[in-house]
């Protein structure tokens, strides 16, 4: 894409002239030399079918293979096709793409130079890098068939909420959905999480550009996980609105994972409310790592989760160390000490 206002993507064929155009040539030739070309061929022996030829003439013969009528897979379509011929040295996995709905069927009638290079040029100039657009389009190949105006308004209206390049750059790369959606929905988007969670509009867009997906994903998902929050789980709306600011994948994690976690962090280690909502990150950590490290600090004496008291372990601690550091620096144990605990278990 970086050479295309280079014209590196034009086809070599394209310099040929069209068989509507030798035609066009064959038709201007005067009336006497067309006489005299027929007087011509009449000397020409005619040429059969069942003819034979040597040996030399049959190799240099070129069978161009035929277009296959029906496919399963975009492979089969690739030595006929310029647009997909091109994409797949981008780096798009068609393989990927056959599998979303329709998105094999629209490459197969998009053309490269028309439809496909004015498209790439917008991403580059949006800030997708060069090494991205094939996975960016194996994601979203539907972006090909977007109206270039209407993209371009919508990268418009994200500028217009002083979102800086740089970001919208991030936005668009970590969710290739994104300028799919109408001026009016992203609108809605941000109005939904500025009012829902009672952010600035500083941190909403904080908010969405460390997650851009919730612009782009479903919202009953993250209504549901709001009322868990604050219903079963029952934490104050000023703590719900930390914890997403803080780690905002808890809008999108799944609801049983996140009470189970919940249940076995305050009423099992006994975490109060206060300090789940200062390490909310703990809640991104998988239950069995919780699980295996308190009960061998237990074992050991040592899970001890008050910061008032001495010996005080934070959450952050609890989960983020790896294996060996978690040991000596914490349990003060040995790795091996630790992966003998865990054989008990």
């Amino acid at each position: 894409p970086s050479s295309a206002k280079d014209g590196c993507f034009s086809s070599p064929e394209s310099n040929l002239p069209s068989p509507v155009k030798q035609e066009q040539a064959k038709a201007e030739i005067l009336p006497d030399a067309n006489a005299k070309a027929c007087e011509d061929w009449d000397d020409i022996p005619p040429s059969f079918a069942l003819e034979e030829i040597s040996e030399e003439e049959a190799v240099q013969i070129i069978a161009e293979p035929l277009l296959p009528l029906q496919s399963s897979t975009l492979r089969d379509y690739v030595d006929h096709s310029e647009t997909l011929a091109k994409l797949v040295h981008l780096g798009v996995d068609l393989s990927q793409v056959e599998k979303r709905q329709k998105a094999g069927q629209l490459l197969l009638t998009l053309d490269f130079e028309k439809d496909v290079r004015k498209i790439l040029l917008f991403l580059k100039d949006v800030g997708v890098e060069d090494n991205q657009l094939g996975p960016f389009l194996t994601k979203n190949p539907y972006i090909l068939a977007e109206d270039l105006e209407a993209l371009e308004t919508r990268v418009a209206y994200l500028k217009s909420k002083k979102f800086g390049k740089a970001e919208i750059a991030q936005m668009v790369s970590r969710a290739p959905y994104l300028l799919l959606f109408s001026v009016e929905r992203l609108d809605n988007r941000l109005g939904f999480f500025k009012n829902e969670l009672d952010l600035s509009v500083k941190k909403t867009k904080d908010l969405v550009i460390r997650l851009p997906r919730l612009l782009t994903g479903k919202l009953e998902p993250v209504k549901e996980n709001l009322q868990v929050c604050q219903i079963e789980l029952g934490f104050q709306r000023n703590e719900i609105q930390q914890i997403v600011f803080k780690t905002p994948k808890i809008l999108t994690a799944s609801k049983k994972r996140l009470k189970q976690t919940f249940d076995y962090l305050h009423n099992i280690m006994g975490i109060p409310h206060n300090m789940l909502t200062r390490f909310p990150q703990v809640f991104n950590s998988k239950l069995l790592r919780i699980k295996e490290r308190h009960m061998f600090l237990t074992f050991l004496g040592r899970a001890q989760y008050d910061p008032a008291q001495p010996s005080y372990i934070s959450l952050d601690q609890l989960v983020s160390l790896p294996d060996e550091v978690f040991c000596t620096e914490i349990a003060k144990a040995s790795i091996q000490d630790f992966e003998k605990f865990l054989k008990t278990l």
